[in-house]
């Protein structure tokens, strides 16, 4: 029995796929954890969530900002963007089916047996652990059972950029999903940066890596999270594990077997940004 932690899909569907082979990934036994982003540029969005859906309990997702933005597509709330590669998602047959089980899905994962915290882009600098799952489990409340319409059609700003407790409302909601979807720098007074994707040693002086910043939480807990692909091969704290290596722009898909930390990756089959 093994747990396998991987990186951001993107509708790579066939290096999933020889990944889950080389390391003889068997669903009745093992454990699949996805950090998000099923679907976007890649060729097979489709292939993704249908396979990862059908794990069943074999495999658990967190929603990363382009699952988001297919589900606001899906509300007819945002227009598909001119790179994503998802019109086989709507032409199919068991699309509301699909949309319905990603709304679902969560923004953290805590799994208290192998100690880690899996979340899609990062945990907000002024979170504990109580806090963050508080607030992710406020908006997937939202997303299940509440108006998510609503909640969807108001996530597309980036204010508030910083924690208060006194957050409240959408403010409150809006900057929980930023943090556990869109983070990558922050400012060193924990402001979030929403404009720099570059890897660390390019980013302007005033931003640094969340993970950077000075919250115990980093440091007593291990964290996986993917979405920051320019990140690839970019050393990180201990206990801070970084998954997106950018397979859909024709790097490798990376994957981590948890128990051993041994890491298993797969070429891009192709580079689909071409």
């Amino acid at each position: 029995m093994a747990t396998y932690l991987v990186g951001d899909l993107q509708g790579c569907y066939d290096e999933l796929q020889l990944l889950l082979e080389k390391v003889k990934f068997d669903p009745t036994k093992d454990q699949l954890y996805l950090v998000g982003d099923l679907v976007a540029r890649g060729d097979k969005s489709l292939e993704c969530l249908r396979f990862v859906k059908s794990l069943g309990q074999s495999a658990k997702t967190v929603l990363g900002n382009h699952d988001l933005h297919l589900i606001s597509t899906a509300l007819g709330i945002k227009r598909v963007k001119p790179r994503d590669r998802v019109d086989a998602i709507f032409n199919a047959p068991d699309f509301n089916e699909l949309i319905n089980w990603l709304r679902h899905q969560p923004l953290l994962i805590h799994n208290e047996l192998h100690n880690f915290v899996m979340v899609h882009a990062g945990i907000s600098p002024d979170w504990n652990l109580a806090t963050a799952k508080r607030c992710a489990n406020e908006v997937e409340e939202v997303l299940r059972n509440g108006n998510y319409h609503h909640l969807i059609e108001n996530m597309y700003q980036n204010h508030p950029d910083r924690w208060d407790e006194n957050l409240h409302g959408l403010d409150r909601l809006r900057y929980s999903i930023n943090v556990f979807t869109r983070m990558r720098f922050c400012y060193w007074d924990h402001r979030l940066d929403f404009d720099c994707k570059q890897p660390p040693e390019s980013a302007p002086e005033e931003l640094t890596p969340w993970f950077n910043l000075d919250n115990p939480l980093y440091q007593n807990t291990p964290i996986v999270f993917g979405h920051w692909a320019s990140l690839v091969d970019t050393p990180t704290p201990t206990d801070i594990y970084a998954l997106d290596t950018g397979c859909v722009w024709g790097n490798r898909m990376t994957m981590l077997r948890w128990e051993d930390k041994q890491y298993f990756t797969q070429p891009a089959v192709k580079n689909y940004n071409e």
